[in-house]
């Protein structure tokens, strides 16, 4: 008898922790779609908010029909917020719940910071990037950016100052506009082809690519749901030779695409988590997304891999002479040092100590842009403002974290890489998880 009556308290305790779980998951669930609701509201006010929707139709017609006010819509979140803090996974939760509820909490956090801009709020741009996207990028003075131009300097040939030599010798590896799209396809094959090595994908994922102009970016997934993506190239300004891997990488395959498609797959499919069927772009997932897409070029190619692909594929392809494509590397190589002063161009222009003058100008004495590409960052800028620090602050994070997991493992790097892809991990979190190993 004594027996049996332990076996009946254990198996009470055990009904009752079972059920404390599932009431906490309902509860998540039911605070996962009002996140999804709030989100949908504030893109009715803000035409770039809502990056990617797959989940009811009716939820957004909902939106669209009752028009809250932002101040609605912040008080919607507020409440959110609240019921969460009451909602904290316990220790018997896993990992993925845990991160959940913090995922959560922290992008309706952003939410609220940029009602509170659409409102009048002013931030500086260091304020602004912590608050929507969970990072501050680190300050680069000058003199740092002038020792990589100094060593610039003696790699490229001619005459003349130093960013018309860059420019003359970038021009000889511009894709002609007559083999863009047969130069892309091949690139999005070599790149599929790499992470369909590691990552197994979903047999209908697929996505469709459409060339436009008159835009501030050069490239841009529209996520449908359903696995599937739009992926638009913007051809304003000539597409050199490198951009056809980085954009088929950082849009396609392992980048935007896979990541919503795992996003979709693990995530509102398997778990119905379905928050996770809205992208806010002004908000931290956007530091993962820019930073996974842009780091994942490297996992896909590494550099002497892509240098050969390079060679052997895409120069031929695009008709290109492929014996200069070694230097060509290692210009870009060094270029690519300069990618943070786009930040600074940023910072400055956003905190009011520059003008959108300066600001172009900024951007082509110390990060090598043409006058025709510095104005388009500009308008870039304009349109996204801080947003500019997910791409090389982003992949600076992702990477970290990626590679501390990894120890130099090709193989395992993939395995951490899917795993940082499908899960709901927030760019502060990157941060404590790599300084922990």
């Amino acid at each position: 008898m004594t027996r049996r009556r332990a076996w009946s308290t254990a198996g009470a305790i055990v009904a009752g922790a079972s059920g404390m779980l599932l009431a906490q998951a309902t509860t998540m669930n039911r605070l996962g779609e009002d996140y999804v609701r709030v989100v949908l509201a504030l893109g009715v006010h803000d035409a770039d908010y809502v990056d990617a929707y797959y989940g009811p139709p009716a939820w957004r017609t909902q939106a669209e029909a009752d028009k809250l006010s932002l101040q609605d819509i912040d008080l919607e979140a507020a409440g959110l917020l609240r019921r969460l803090a009451s909602s904290v996974p316990g220790v018997r939760e896993d990992e993925m719940a845990r991160l959940r509820h913090q995922y959560l909490t922290r992008q309706l956090e952003a939410l609220r910071a940029r009602v509170r801009m659409k409102t009048g709020g002013k931030l500086s741009f260091d304020e602004e990037s912590k608050a929507l996207y969970d990072a501050v990028a680190p300050t680069h003075t000058e003199a740092e950016f002038e020792t990589v131009l100094e060593a610039l300097d003696g790699s490229l040939p001619g005459s003349g100052s130093l960013i018309e030599r860059f420019d003359a010798f970038r021009s000889r590896y511009v894709i002609p506009r007559d083999r863009l799209d047969e130069t892309f396809k091949a690139a999005i094959e070599g790149c599929r082809s790499r992470t369909l090595e590691h990552i197994q994908l979903p047999r209908e994922e697929s996505f469709t690519v459409e060339y436009v102009t008159n835009k501030s970016w050069s490239g841009y997934n529209w996520y449908q749901g359903g696995y599937r993506s739009l992926i638009q190239v913007n051809t304003d300004l000539p597409i050199h030779i490198d951009r056809a891997v980085d954009l088929a990488c950082h849009e396609g395959y392992p980048g935007h695409h896979v990541y919503n498609v795992l996003l979709e797959k693990n995530l509102v499919r398997d778990r119905q988590w379905m928050e996770f069927s809205v992208y806010p772009l002004f908000s931290p997932q956007s530091l993962i997304a820019e930073g996974s897409a842009n780091y994942g070029i490297e996992v896909a190619f590494p550099p002497a891999e892509r240098l050969e692909f390079e060679r052997t594929v895409l120069f031929p392809t695009a008709g290109l002479e492929p014996s200069g494509a070694g230097q060509y590397y290692k210009v870009l190589a060094l270029v690519d040092r300069l990618s943070y002063a786009g930040n600074e161009a940023a910072r400055r222009y956003i905190n009011g100590t520059i003008d959108a003058r300066a600001a172009a100008a900024w951007l082509e004495q110390y990060g090598l842009y043409t006058p025709a590409r510095a104005e388009q960052r500009v308008r870039f800028i304009d349109q996204y403002r801080s947003y500019v620090i997910n791409y090389n602050l982003g992949k600076d994070r992702v990477a970290a974290y990626v590679e501390s997991r990894a120890a130099g493992n090709p193989g395992r790097r993939w395995d951490e890489f899917e795993k940082l892809l499908a899960s709901p991990r927030l760019p502060s979190g990157l941060t404590e998880d790599s300084g922990s190993r």
